[in-house]
Protein backbone atom coordinates (compact mmCIF):
# COMPACT_ATOMS: atom_id res chain seq x y z
CA UNK A 1 0.00 0.00 0.00
CA UNK A 2 1.55 3.41 -0.85
CA UNK A 3 1.52 6.58 1.30
CA UNK A 4 -1.88 8.05 -0.81
CA UNK A 5 -4.45 5.93 -2.37
CA UNK A 6 -4.50 8.45 -5.70
CA UNK A 7 -2.97 11.80 -6.35
CA UNK A 8 -3.53 14.45 -3.30
CA UNK A 9 -5.53 11.56 -0.87
CA UNK A 10 -4.11 10.19 1.63
CA UNK A 11 -4.92 6.32 2.56
CA UNK A 12 -7.36 5.71 5.53
CA UNK A 13 -8.69 2.97 7.64
CA UNK A 14 -12.14 1.74 7.25
CA UNK A 15 -13.32 0.53 10.77
CA UNK A 16 -16.22 -1.26 12.49
CA UNK A 17 -16.98 -1.32 15.88
CA UNK A 18 -19.18 -3.37 18.70
CA UNK A 19 -19.06 -1.72 21.72
CA UNK A 20 -21.10 -2.32 24.75
CA UNK A 21 -24.15 -0.02 26.13
CA UNK A 22 -26.57 0.11 29.30
CA UNK A 23 -28.01 -3.11 27.24
CA UNK A 24 -27.48 -5.39 23.98
CA UNK A 25 -30.38 -3.43 22.74
CA UNK A 26 -27.86 -0.26 23.00
CA UNK A 27 -24.61 -1.10 22.62
CA UNK A 28 -22.81 -0.11 19.08
CA UNK A 29 -22.78 -3.46 17.22
CA UNK A 30 -20.85 -4.13 13.94
CA UNK A 31 -21.38 -0.62 13.51
CA UNK A 32 -19.15 1.07 10.60
CA UNK A 33 -17.15 4.38 11.67
CA UNK A 34 -15.68 7.57 10.16
CA UNK A 35 -12.68 6.56 8.36
CA UNK A 36 -9.59 7.21 10.12
CA UNK A 37 -6.76 8.92 7.73
CA UNK A 38 -3.29 7.76 7.69
CA UNK A 39 -0.24 9.74 7.61
CA UNK A 40 3.63 8.45 7.52
CA UNK A 41 4.66 7.54 11.27
CA UNK A 42 7.09 10.89 11.38
CA UNK A 43 4.31 13.05 10.80
CA UNK A 44 2.62 11.24 13.20
CA UNK A 45 4.70 11.35 16.08
CA UNK A 46 5.82 15.28 15.20
CA UNK A 47 3.00 16.53 17.06
CA UNK A 48 3.93 15.78 20.76
CA UNK A 49 0.71 14.90 21.82
CA UNK A 50 0.89 11.78 19.72
CA UNK A 51 4.55 10.79 21.07
CA UNK A 52 3.45 9.12 24.25
CA UNK A 53 0.61 7.20 22.70
CA UNK A 54 0.01 3.41 23.81
CA UNK A 55 1.32 1.92 19.80
CA UNK A 56 -0.23 -0.83 17.98
CA UNK A 57 2.15 -1.55 15.14
CA UNK A 58 1.56 -4.24 12.16
CA UNK A 59 4.72 -5.16 10.05
CA UNK A 60 2.40 -7.07 7.07
CA UNK A 61 5.76 -8.36 5.29
CA UNK A 62 5.92 -10.69 7.90
CA UNK A 63 3.65 -13.46 7.51
CA UNK A 64 2.90 -17.03 9.64
CA UNK A 65 -0.20 -18.98 8.89
CA UNK A 66 -2.68 -19.79 6.39
CA UNK A 67 -5.87 -18.70 7.39
CA UNK A 68 -8.76 -21.86 6.45
CA UNK A 69 -11.44 -19.61 7.72
CA UNK A 70 -14.14 -19.22 10.54
CA UNK A 71 -18.06 -20.74 10.64
CA UNK A 72 -20.01 -22.40 13.30
CA UNK A 73 -22.00 -25.90 13.31
CA UNK A 74 -24.71 -27.64 11.70
CA UNK A 75 -26.63 -29.35 14.30
CA UNK A 76 -29.73 -31.50 14.63
CA UNK A 77 -31.04 -28.70 17.26
CA UNK A 78 -30.09 -25.81 15.20
CA UNK A 79 -31.43 -27.24 11.61
CA UNK A 80 -35.22 -28.03 13.70
CA UNK A 81 -34.86 -24.67 14.74
CA UNK A 82 -34.22 -22.76 11.52
CA UNK A 83 -37.57 -25.41 10.05
CA UNK A 84 -39.70 -23.31 12.25
CA UNK A 85 -39.00 -20.02 11.85
CA UNK A 86 -40.88 -17.54 9.57
CA UNK A 87 -39.53 -18.19 5.74
CA UNK A 88 -38.16 -14.21 5.91
CA UNK A 89 -36.36 -15.28 9.62
CA UNK A 90 -35.23 -18.00 8.26
CA UNK A 91 -34.02 -16.74 4.73
CA UNK A 92 -32.33 -13.50 7.86
CA UNK A 93 -30.04 -16.42 9.28
CA UNK A 94 -28.36 -17.43 6.00
CA UNK A 95 -27.66 -14.29 5.10
CA UNK A 96 -26.52 -13.64 8.26
CA UNK A 97 -24.05 -15.81 8.79
CA UNK A 98 -23.62 -17.47 5.12
CA UNK A 99 -23.70 -14.17 2.88
CA UNK A 100 -20.22 -12.48 2.55
CA UNK A 101 -21.30 -9.08 1.58
CA UNK A 102 -24.44 -8.68 4.55
CA UNK A 103 -22.94 -11.40 7.09
CA UNK A 104 -20.06 -13.03 7.95
CA UNK A 105 -19.37 -15.24 5.20
CA UNK A 106 -18.66 -18.33 6.83
CA UNK A 107 -16.65 -21.35 5.18
CA UNK A 108 -16.29 -23.84 7.51
CA UNK A 109 -18.33 -25.40 9.54
CA UNK A 110 -18.91 -28.48 11.36
CA UNK A 111 -21.94 -31.27 11.41
CA UNK A 112 -21.77 -34.36 12.97
CA UNK A 113 -22.35 -38.01 12.17
CA UNK A 114 -24.86 -40.40 14.23
CA UNK A 115 -26.70 -38.14 17.54
CA UNK A 116 -25.21 -35.56 19.57
CA UNK A 117 -26.54 -33.82 22.70
CA UNK A 118 -28.00 -31.14 20.44
CA UNK A 119 -30.04 -33.81 18.58
CA UNK A 120 -33.63 -34.75 19.40
CA UNK A 121 -32.61 -37.93 20.89
CA UNK A 122 -29.98 -40.90 20.12
CA UNK A 123 -29.59 -42.33 16.79
CA UNK A 124 -27.02 -43.64 14.53
CA UNK A 125 -27.08 -44.26 10.76
CA UNK A 126 -26.06 -48.19 11.94
CA UNK A 127 -28.77 -48.86 13.44
CA UNK A 128 -29.46 -52.65 13.16
CA UNK A 129 -27.14 -54.72 16.02
CA UNK A 130 -24.38 -56.56 14.21
CA UNK A 131 -24.66 -55.55 10.74
CA UNK A 132 -20.98 -55.46 10.31
CA UNK A 133 -21.26 -54.78 6.51
CA UNK A 134 -23.19 -51.57 6.96
CA UNK A 135 -25.97 -53.15 4.86
CA UNK A 136 -28.82 -50.78 6.25
CA UNK A 137 -26.63 -47.71 7.12
CA UNK A 138 -28.19 -44.85 5.60
CA UNK A 139 -28.64 -40.90 6.63
CA UNK A 140 -32.43 -41.01 6.51
CA UNK A 141 -32.61 -39.33 9.43
CA UNK A 142 -29.98 -36.01 8.55
CA UNK A 143 -32.77 -35.85 5.55
CA UNK A 144 -35.30 -34.29 7.68
CA UNK A 145 -33.43 -31.12 8.86
CA UNK A 146 -29.86 -31.15 8.90
CA UNK A 147 -29.08 -32.02 5.19
CA UNK A 148 -31.90 -29.19 4.40
CA UNK A 149 -30.04 -26.43 6.53
CA UNK A 150 -26.79 -27.18 5.07
CA UNK A 151 -27.48 -27.22 1.25
CA UNK A 152 -29.45 -23.80 1.99
CA UNK A 153 -26.45 -22.19 3.28
CA UNK A 154 -24.24 -23.76 0.61
CA UNK A 155 -26.48 -21.68 -1.52
CA UNK A 156 -25.60 -18.36 -0.07
CA UNK A 157 -22.34 -19.02 1.15
CA UNK A 158 -19.57 -17.26 -1.38
CA UNK A 159 -17.73 -20.39 -2.37
CA UNK A 160 -17.28 -24.25 -1.29
CA UNK A 161 -17.83 -24.49 2.20
CA UNK A 162 -15.40 -27.05 4.28
CA UNK A 163 -17.21 -29.45 5.87
CA UNK A 164 -15.95 -31.18 9.11
CA UNK A 165 -17.80 -34.26 10.13
CA UNK A 166 -17.66 -35.27 14.01
CA UNK A 167 -18.97 -38.61 16.13
CA UNK A 168 -19.77 -37.90 19.13
CA UNK A 169 -20.60 -41.92 19.62
CA UNK A 170 -19.95 -45.01 17.67
CA UNK A 171 -23.67 -47.23 17.15
CA UNK A 172 -24.84 -49.09 20.99
CA UNK A 173 -24.24 -52.00 19.38
CA UNK A 174 -20.43 -51.62 18.83
CA UNK A 175 -19.52 -50.19 22.46
CA UNK A 176 -18.61 -51.75 25.56
CA UNK A 177 -21.85 -50.39 27.73
CA UNK A 178 -24.41 -51.30 24.99
CA UNK A 179 -25.89 -47.39 24.90
CA UNK A 180 -24.33 -43.91 22.86
CA UNK A 181 -24.66 -42.10 26.03
CA UNK A 182 -22.52 -42.50 29.22
CA UNK A 183 -18.96 -43.14 27.55
CA UNK A 184 -18.00 -46.55 26.79
CA UNK A 185 -15.52 -47.60 24.41
CA UNK A 186 -15.44 -48.90 20.98
CA UNK A 187 -15.27 -52.93 20.82
CA UNK A 188 -11.92 -54.18 19.20
CA UNK A 189 -14.23 -55.96 17.40
CA UNK A 190 -16.26 -53.59 15.43
CA UNK A 191 -13.09 -51.16 14.84
CA UNK A 192 -13.30 -51.89 11.00
CA UNK A 193 -16.91 -51.62 10.39
CA UNK A 194 -17.17 -48.02 12.23
CA UNK A 195 -14.18 -47.09 10.44
CA UNK A 196 -16.79 -47.75 7.38
CA UNK A 197 -18.82 -45.41 8.85
CA UNK A 198 -16.56 -42.60 8.22
CA UNK A 199 -16.23 -43.79 4.33
CA UNK A 200 -20.03 -44.70 3.92
CA UNK A 201 -21.11 -40.97 5.89
CA UNK A 202 -18.89 -39.25 3.38
CA UNK A 203 -19.89 -40.94 0.49
CA UNK A 204 -23.91 -40.34 1.26
CA UNK A 205 -23.20 -36.89 1.93
CA UNK A 206 -21.31 -36.45 -1.03
CA UNK A 207 -24.08 -38.12 -3.35
CA UNK A 208 -26.46 -35.30 -1.64
CA UNK A 209 -24.04 -32.91 -3.35
CA UNK A 210 -22.65 -32.08 0.45
CA UNK A 211 -18.71 -32.03 -0.05
CA UNK A 212 -16.95 -33.33 3.11
CA UNK A 213 -13.95 -31.69 3.97
CA UNK A 214 -12.41 -33.35 6.75
CA UNK A 215 -12.85 -35.84 9.55
CA UNK A 216 -12.37 -35.59 13.34
CA UNK A 217 -11.57 -39.02 15.37
CA UNK A 218 -13.99 -38.22 18.47
CA UNK A 219 -15.85 -35.61 19.95
CA UNK A 220 -13.94 -35.10 23.09
CA UNK A 221 -12.43 -38.64 23.62
CA UNK A 222 -11.85 -38.07 27.40
CA UNK A 223 -15.11 -37.16 28.40
CA UNK A 224 -17.89 -39.42 30.12
CA UNK A 225 -20.52 -37.55 29.14
CA UNK A 226 -24.34 -38.45 30.14
CA UNK A 227 -25.15 -38.03 26.25
CA UNK A 228 -23.40 -39.13 23.27
CA UNK A 229 -19.94 -40.10 23.73
CA UNK A 230 -16.95 -42.32 23.87
CA UNK A 231 -13.46 -42.60 25.42
CA UNK A 232 -10.54 -43.00 23.60
CA UNK A 233 -6.94 -43.16 25.41
CA UNK A 234 -4.49 -41.96 23.26
CA UNK A 235 -3.01 -44.91 22.44
CA UNK A 236 -6.20 -46.44 21.03
CA UNK A 237 -7.18 -43.34 19.16
CA UNK A 238 -3.52 -43.30 17.73
CA UNK A 239 -4.37 -47.16 16.89
CA UNK A 240 -7.58 -46.53 15.29
CA UNK A 241 -6.45 -43.77 13.06
CA UNK A 242 -3.46 -45.76 12.18
CA UNK A 243 -5.23 -49.67 12.02
CA UNK A 244 -8.45 -48.74 10.69
CA UNK A 245 -9.96 -44.99 10.02
CA UNK A 246 -7.16 -44.09 7.73
CA UNK A 247 -6.36 -47.12 5.88
CA UNK A 248 -9.90 -47.00 5.01
CA UNK A 249 -10.36 -43.75 3.65
CA UNK A 250 -7.14 -44.35 1.28
CA UNK A 251 -8.92 -47.65 0.10
CA UNK A 252 -11.67 -45.48 -0.86
CA UNK A 253 -9.90 -43.26 -2.92
CA UNK A 254 -10.63 -40.68 -0.07
CA UNK A 255 -7.30 -39.46 0.90
CA UNK A 256 -7.84 -36.39 0.18
CA UNK A 257 -10.41 -35.97 3.40
CA UNK A 258 -8.70 -34.61 6.50
CA UNK A 259 -8.00 -36.44 10.06
CA UNK A 260 -8.20 -34.07 12.54
CA UNK A 261 -7.56 -35.71 16.23
CA UNK A 262 -8.17 -35.29 20.02
CA UNK A 263 -11.55 -32.50 19.35
CA UNK A 264 -11.74 -31.88 22.97
CA UNK A 265 -10.13 -29.61 25.52
CA UNK A 266 -6.88 -27.36 25.25
CA UNK A 267 -5.53 -28.80 28.54
CA UNK A 268 -4.53 -32.03 27.03
CA UNK A 269 -4.11 -31.57 23.75
CA UNK A 270 -0.04 -31.25 23.72
CA UNK A 271 -0.04 -34.97 25.03
CA UNK A 272 -2.55 -36.61 23.25
CA UNK A 273 -1.46 -35.26 20.10
CA UNK A 274 2.06 -36.16 20.84
CA UNK A 275 1.37 -39.73 21.80
CA UNK A 276 -0.19 -39.72 17.93
CA UNK A 277 2.57 -37.79 16.11
CA UNK A 278 5.06 -39.90 18.22
CA UNK A 279 4.05 -43.01 15.74
CA UNK A 280 4.94 -42.13 12.11
CA UNK A 281 2.15 -44.64 10.75
CA UNK A 282 -0.04 -43.06 12.15
CA UNK A 283 0.77 -39.36 11.58
CA UNK A 284 0.86 -39.89 8.04
CA UNK A 285 -2.57 -39.68 8.04
CA UNK A 286 -3.44 -36.76 10.41
CA UNK A 287 -3.81 -33.32 8.89
CA UNK A 288 -4.04 -31.73 12.34
CA UNK A 289 -5.34 -31.42 16.21
CA UNK A 290 -8.14 -30.06 16.66
CA UNK A 291 -9.28 -28.71 20.25
CA UNK A 292 -12.12 -26.82 22.66
CA UNK A 293 -12.39 -24.24 25.56
CA UNK A 294 -14.19 -26.07 28.13
CA UNK A 295 -11.67 -25.64 30.38
CA UNK A 296 -8.54 -23.64 31.90
CA UNK A 297 -7.54 -21.46 29.04
CA UNK A 298 -4.11 -23.10 28.26
CA UNK A 299 -3.32 -21.13 25.58
CA UNK A 300 0.37 -21.59 25.81
CA UNK A 301 -0.50 -25.18 24.72
CA UNK A 302 -1.50 -24.22 21.16
CA UNK A 303 1.60 -22.56 20.64
CA UNK A 304 3.68 -25.46 22.01
CA UNK A 305 2.14 -27.75 19.91
CA UNK A 306 2.93 -26.14 16.64
CA UNK A 307 6.41 -25.52 18.03
CA UNK A 308 6.69 -29.27 18.77
CA UNK A 309 4.84 -30.13 15.60
CA UNK A 310 5.24 -26.95 13.03
CA UNK A 311 4.00 -29.52 10.00
CA UNK A 312 0.49 -29.89 11.71
CA UNK A 313 -2.41 -27.74 11.87
CA UNK A 314 -4.29 -26.39 14.37
CA UNK A 315 -8.06 -25.74 14.31
CA UNK A 316 -10.57 -24.32 17.09
CA UNK A 317 -13.58 -26.94 16.62
CA UNK A 318 -15.94 -26.38 19.17
CA UNK A 319 -16.87 -23.28 21.48
CA UNK A 320 -19.91 -22.19 22.92
CA UNK A 321 -21.56 -20.79 26.58
CA UNK A 322 -22.53 -23.13 28.54
CA UNK A 323 -25.21 -23.25 31.49
CA UNK A 324 -28.19 -21.91 29.09
CA UNK A 325 -28.60 -18.89 26.49
CA UNK A 326 -27.31 -15.81 28.36
CA UNK A 327 -29.50 -13.46 26.50
CA UNK A 328 -28.43 -10.05 26.49
CA UNK A 329 -24.79 -10.86 27.79
CA UNK A 330 -21.98 -8.91 26.64
CA UNK A 331 -19.40 -11.32 28.94
CA UNK A 332 -20.42 -13.70 26.61
CA UNK A 333 -19.02 -12.33 23.32
CA UNK A 334 -15.88 -11.04 25.10
CA UNK A 335 -15.12 -14.63 25.99
CA UNK A 336 -15.28 -15.43 22.22
CA UNK A 337 -12.90 -12.13 21.36
CA UNK A 338 -10.41 -13.24 23.70
CA UNK A 339 -10.23 -17.05 22.77
CA UNK A 340 -10.20 -16.16 18.70
CA UNK A 341 -7.05 -13.89 19.32
CA UNK A 342 -5.35 -15.94 21.19
CA UNK A 343 -5.81 -19.02 19.64
CA UNK A 344 -4.92 -17.16 16.25
CA UNK A 345 -1.73 -15.95 17.65
CA UNK A 346 -0.98 -19.04 18.40
CA UNK A 347 -0.94 -20.74 14.55
CA UNK A 348 -4.82 -21.77 14.39
CA UNK A 349 -5.88 -21.81 11.36
CA UNK A 350 -9.44 -21.91 12.14
CA UNK A 351 -12.25 -21.33 13.91
CA UNK A 352 -15.56 -22.91 14.14
CA UNK A 353 -18.23 -22.27 16.62
CA UNK A 354 -20.64 -24.72 18.36
CA UNK A 355 -24.82 -24.56 17.08
CA UNK A 356 -25.26 -21.96 14.68
CA UNK A 357 -29.00 -21.48 16.01
CA UNK A 358 -30.31 -22.51 19.07
CA UNK A 359 -34.09 -20.97 20.71
CA UNK A 360 -34.89 -19.08 23.37
CA UNK A 361 -33.92 -21.49 26.30
CA UNK A 362 -30.76 -22.72 24.53
CA UNK A 363 -31.93 -25.83 23.12
CA UNK A 364 -33.20 -28.37 22.00
CA UNK A 365 -30.93 -30.88 23.70
CA UNK A 366 -31.87 -34.28 24.30
CA UNK A 367 -30.29 -34.34 28.00
CA UNK A 368 -31.33 -30.72 28.83
CA UNK A 369 -27.55 -29.28 28.19
CA UNK A 370 -28.72 -26.16 27.42
CA UNK A 371 -26.36 -23.58 26.10
CA UNK A 372 -26.51 -19.94 23.83
CA UNK A 373 -25.45 -19.58 20.77
CA UNK A 374 -24.79 -16.18 18.29
CA UNK A 375 -28.10 -16.39 16.85
CA UNK A 376 -30.91 -17.33 19.35
CA UNK A 377 -34.35 -17.79 18.45
CA UNK A 378 -37.13 -16.62 20.27
CA UNK A 379 -40.29 -18.86 19.28
CA UNK A 380 -43.17 -16.95 20.89
CA UNK A 381 -41.86 -13.89 18.66
CA UNK A 382 -41.22 -15.84 15.58
CA UNK A 383 -37.76 -13.44 15.26
CA UNK A 384 -34.02 -13.70 15.66
CA UNK A 385 -31.69 -12.92 18.53
CA UNK A 386 -28.60 -12.12 17.96
CA UNK A 387 -26.32 -11.75 20.96
CA UNK A 388 -22.76 -10.76 21.42
CA UNK A 389 -20.68 -13.54 20.21
CA UNK A 390 -22.79 -13.16 16.84
CA UNK A 391 -20.85 -9.51 16.92
CA UNK A 392 -17.29 -11.07 18.07
CA UNK A 393 -17.52 -13.25 15.37
CA UNK A 394 -18.31 -11.27 12.62
CA UNK A 395 -15.17 -8.76 13.28
CA UNK A 396 -12.69 -11.80 12.83
CA UNK A 397 -14.68 -13.70 9.46
CA UNK A 398 -16.18 -10.74 8.12
CA UNK A 399 -12.45 -9.42 7.71
CA UNK A 400 -10.25 -11.73 7.71
CA UNK A 401 -11.03 -14.19 5.05
CA UNK A 402 -10.12 -18.00 3.96
CA UNK A 403 -6.64 -17.37 2.16
CA UNK A 404 -5.11 -14.77 4.33
CA UNK A 405 -2.20 -14.82 6.30
CA UNK A 406 -1.79 -13.77 9.88
CA UNK A 407 1.07 -10.97 10.47
CA UNK A 408 3.15 -9.45 12.68
CA UNK A 409 1.01 -7.15 15.06
CA UNK A 410 1.75 -6.36 18.40
CA UNK A 411 0.64 -3.77 21.28
CA UNK A 412 2.38 -2.16 24.01
CA UNK A 413 -0.65 -1.71 26.32
CA UNK A 414 -1.87 -5.04 27.70
CA UNK A 415 -5.29 -3.64 27.25
CA UNK A 416 -5.39 -3.64 23.45
CA UNK A 417 -5.34 -7.37 22.14
CA UNK A 418 -4.71 -7.68 18.80
CA UNK A 419 -4.01 -9.33 15.79
CA UNK A 420 -3.90 -8.71 11.88
CA UNK A 421 -3.92 -10.59 8.72
CA UNK A 422 -3.39 -9.80 5.03
CA UNK A 423 -5.83 -10.97 2.82
CA UNK A 424 -5.25 -12.52 -0.56
CA UNK A 425 -6.73 -8.91 -2.17
CA UNK A 426 -3.96 -7.36 -0.41
CA UNK A 427 -5.82 -5.62 2.43
CA UNK A 428 -4.83 -5.92 5.77
CA UNK A 429 -7.29 -6.46 8.53
CA UNK A 430 -6.12 -5.31 11.85
CA UNK A 431 -8.85 -6.50 15.01
CA UNK A 432 -7.86 -5.08 18.10
CA UNK A 433 -10.01 -5.69 21.63
CA UNK A 434 -10.67 -3.31 24.85
CA UNK A 435 -11.87 -5.49 27.23
CA UNK A 436 -11.15 -2.86 30.37
CA UNK A 437 -13.00 -0.19 31.73
CA UNK A 438 -11.44 2.89 30.70
CA UNK A 439 -11.23 4.25 26.74
CA UNK A 440 -8.03 3.95 25.10
CA UNK A 441 -6.40 6.30 22.65
CA UNK A 442 -3.20 4.74 20.42
CA UNK A 443 -1.27 5.19 17.11
CA UNK A 444 -1.99 2.35 15.01
CA UNK A 445 0.79 1.90 12.77
CA UNK A 446 0.63 -0.37 9.86
CA UNK A 447 3.82 -0.82 7.41
CA UNK A 448 5.02 2.78 8.17
CA UNK A 449 1.68 4.55 7.83
CA UNK A 450 -0.10 6.03 11.02
CA UNK A 451 -3.31 6.96 12.65
CA UNK A 452 -4.49 8.11 15.96
CA UNK A 453 -7.20 6.00 17.14
CA UNK A 454 -10.20 5.93 20.08
CA UNK A 455 -11.67 2.70 21.15
CA UNK A 456 -14.06 3.18 23.95
CA UNK A 457 -14.13 0.56 27.11
CA UNK A 458 -15.43 -2.97 26.39
CA UNK A 459 -15.40 -3.13 22.74
CA UNK A 460 -13.61 -4.87 20.00
CA UNK A 461 -13.04 -3.32 16.39
CA UNK A 462 -11.95 -4.19 12.90
CA UNK A 463 -9.61 -2.23 11.06
CA UNK A 464 -9.84 -2.39 7.24
CA UNK A 465 -6.76 -0.55 5.32
CA UNK A 466 -7.25 -1.59 1.45
CA UNK A 467 -5.46 -2.50 -1.07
Amino acid sequence: MTETTSAGARASLRWTLSAKGADLASSTRLAAQPELALLPVAQLMADAANAGLPKLVVNSAKRFQRIEGFGGAFTEAAATTWQKLPPAEANALLQAYFDVNAGHGYTFNRVHMNSCDFSLGNYAHAEVPGDEALTHFNIDRDRRALLPMIKAAMKVAPGPMKLLVSPWSPPAWMKTNGQMNNGGKLLPQYAKAWAQCYVKFIQAYEAEGVPVWGVSVQNEPDAVQRWDSCVYSAEEERDFVRDHLGPALHAAGLQRIKIVIWDHNRDQMVQRADVVYSDPEASKYVWGCGFHWYVEDHFDHVGLLHDAYPDKQLLFTEGCQEGGPHIGSWNTGERYGRSILNDLNRWTVGWIDWNLLLDETGGPNHVGNLCSAPMLADREQNRLMPQSSYDYLGHFSRFIRPGAFRVLCSASSQDLECTAAVNEDGSIAVVVMNRSEKAHRFSLRIDGQAGVASLPARCIATYVLPR
